[in-house]
């Protein structure tokens, strides 16, 4: 928008925008079908490994192995229909594939073994399956309250931490998976798993459009058609298989309920939510669309009643499957029915023995050298997150580092387990999860406790400024280190320079706040109107500067769907009809969007001299968020973490 000499605002003319957010998009039926079915078989190994892990750990039979994968894979569809389409307030309804939960393998099986093993061992696990699902189905709002703890530094290690602690699995398939197909020094493992990597690269290159979205689904089918002539994929289960099987609630018999085996599956399910919600992000930075705490909310709701329908169906605890949050980001197709269709063809596979065994005879090596691709695209997405991180501050670097290195401790030395108690071996077995939890306690350790005594020296992220520096500055160097405080013009900056020296970073801080608040009226309503529109495409663009970029997309502002870009728009229209000038909030000091809309329709409530003063306070506030991220960590002085102005005394 634009503003006249008077204040009076001009209405901009309108962009053109989508009418429908990508998620949301429903693709043409041969189209969701094919994005579908890759989907599958990218998740297929993935998915029938724990039934195998967990029935030969604890004496099942053959038939018994085959009925678990059958229900698997049927339960696994119900719970990505439920993640991806939602109800009620039940899933994500982001591309998310549910899928069973590698974290719940051990402490599964330490329950089978002490309950005797076999089927009886089966009834037990199945009965803490159900209570730890519903516990967490219960639990999810007051979980989804965290969320403030998982900042750009959290959810960016922990997607780091998700994509590299993935890549072992993807290079254990690609030498012919586990087990005695397992063979390192194979030329044609080697060949399978590199080949159908190439391909995936050269139809991403080469071809643009339908071909390059599907290039993970060729790779797959052209690397297992090629191990098939060569004599080294293997059918002869497809014949031998039913047509039809249907998964009976309780067919093991009626759950049974152990105190400690129930503790111990509430203790999985707590790791997983964890893991949940690093996903969650993910993808809503694939996709470009802003999680808020009610969305986490939804996402476990829906882990917690897709685990107890587990339990019901002979199956087990369910999470969001991180393998295809990396296919989301390769072909960059994000429709989320895409997962719902994934998610009938796993049904309609569960149901007919036949199919399940004709996708189960892609080679390892094949699916191995897809998988690289994959994995390694989620990592991706950490180090994009991460891009938002202040690394100038040492705390930062503190996190990442403790978090990814404990990570890869426990997984490229995964039998260091074994010398912690069997508690903690639920910890320590999976670097996903000792990296997560890591990263979150650190975070709260180092930005939340005592979080008022972070570093206080005055800097450029380029290069740390002492505060006797900038006491002997020139105007032009203290203008160029801390214009970027304020939007627009600079006059806040040249007054603050006029009352050189500082005692302290808190005197340098007041020095801005007196000259903001001492200005003219007129001064003061044109440095108001310099700031952006909340959720301005401009801001999202970059034209409006780095700093606005970050301000806004600390609470997804940039990456609005339709609906909530209207409504913010309305907001933003009618406060400046009635005031004159720009809707002024510090974003990055609200909890949530739905906050920043609250907040703004009260402020509409006001005189416009009220609204004169509280867009003031923002813009101070907004300079001391701009302060910090200035701000290097060394020799701290005071309390860099102290706002400019007082709120309360203002009001």
């Amino acid at each position: 928008m634009t503003t006249t000499a008077t204040g009076a605002a001009q209405a901009p003319s309108p962009r053109p925008r989508r009418s429908r957010h990508p998620v949301d998009e429903v693709l043409p039926a041969p189209k969701l079908f094919v994005y579908g079915f890759q989907h599958v078989l990218a998740f297929y190994a993935g998915a029938v490994i724990v039934p195998i892990l967990l029935a030969s750990a604890i004496d099942l039979s053959t038939q018994e192995l085959i009925h678990l994968i059958n229900a698997d894979l049927f339960t696994c569809g119900i719970a990505s229909i439920i993640q991806s389409v939602g109800f009620w307030k039940i899933g994500v309804r982001l591309p998310l594939l549910q899928g069973v939960t590698f974290t719940a393998v051990s402490p599964m099986i330490a329950i089978g073994l002490a309950a005797g093993g076999g089927t009886e061992g089966l009834l037990v696990i199945y009965g803490a399956v159900i209570v730890a699902g519903l516990f967490t189905f219960f639990v999810a709002p007051y979980f989804s309250r965290l969320i403030r703890f998982f900042p750009p530094v959290v959810t960016g290690s922990v997607i780091t931490i998700i994509g590299i602690a993935l890549l072992p699995v993807a290079a254990a398939d690609a030498v012919g998976g586990a087990g005695p197909t397992l063979d390192p020094t194979s030329g044609r493992n080697m060949a399978y798993a590199l080949g159908t990597l190439a391909l995936i690269v050269v139809i991403q290159r080469v071809f643009k459009g339908f071909m390059a979205t599907v290039a993970v689904l060729v790779g797959l089918v052209a690397g297992t058609l090629v191990a098939w002539l060569l004599g080294d994929a293997h059918f002869s289960d497809v014949s031998t298989s039913g047509w039809f099987g249907v998964t009976t609630p309780f067919y093991f018999g009626w759950p049974k309920f152990s105190v400690a085996a129930i503790i111990s599956m509430v203790v999985v399910m707590l790791i997983t939510a964890v893991e949940t919600t690093g996903d969650v992000f993910a993808t809503g930075e694939i996709v470009e669309k802003r999680i808020e705490r009610e969305d986490i909310a939804r996402a476990l709701r829906a882990d917690g009643l897709a685990t107890t329908i587990g339990g019901v169906f002979n199956s087990f605890p369910y999470t969001c499957f991180a393998e295809n949050v990396g296919l989301v980001r390769l072909t960059r197709v994000k429709s989320r029915y895409v997962v719902a269709m994934a998610g009938a063809i796993m049904i309609v596979i569960g149901l007919i023995p036949k199919a399940g065994a004709l996708v189960a005879g892609i080679p390892h090596a094949v699916l191995g050298g897809a998988a690289l691709a994959m994995f390694a695209t989620v990592a991706v997405v950490g180090f994009q997150t991460l891009s938002r991180v202040d690394f100038h501050d040492h705390r930062n670097v503190v996190i990442v580092g403790t978090s990814v290195g404990l990570a890869m401790y426990v997984t490229a030395q995964p039998d260091v387990a074994k010398a912690v108690p069997d508690w903690a071996q639920i910890i320590l077995g999976s670097g996903i999860t000792l990296g997560s939890i890591t990263a979150i306690v650190l975070n709260i350790v180092f930005h939340h406790v005592g979080s008022r005594r972070g570093p206080a020296v005055a800097g450029t992220p380029g290069s740390l400024i002492r505060l006797s520096e900038v006491n002997e500055m020139t105007r032009e160097q203290f203008v160029d280190t801390f214009g970027s405080l304020f939007q627009g013009p600079t006059w806040v900056v040249e007054r603050a320079y006029d009352q050189r020296p500082f005692a302290d970073t808190k005197d340098l801080r007041q020095a801005f706040q007196e000259a903001l608040f001492s200005a003219t009226t007129e001064e003061q309503l044109a440095l108001i109107d310099s700031y952006p529109d909340l959720g301005a495409e401009s801001v999202a663009g970059g034209d409006e500067g780095e700093d606005s970029l970050r301000d806004q997309a600390s609470l997804g502002l940039t990456r609005l769907d339709e609906k909530d870009h209207v409504e913010l728009a309305e907001l933003t229209r009618q406060y400046r009809e009635r005031f004159g000038f720009a809707l002024v909030t510090c974003v990055r000091d609200r909890d949530s969007y739905a906050q920043v809309l609250r907040h703004g329709w009260e402020r509409l409530n006001n005189s416009p001299s009220q609204e004169h003063a509280a867009a003031l306070v923002e813009i101070s506030k907004i300079a001391a968020y701009r302060f910090d991220d200035l701000v290097a960590d060394a020799n701290p002085i005071h309390s860099a973490r102290t706002p400019i102005v007082d709120v309360d005394q203002m009001a």
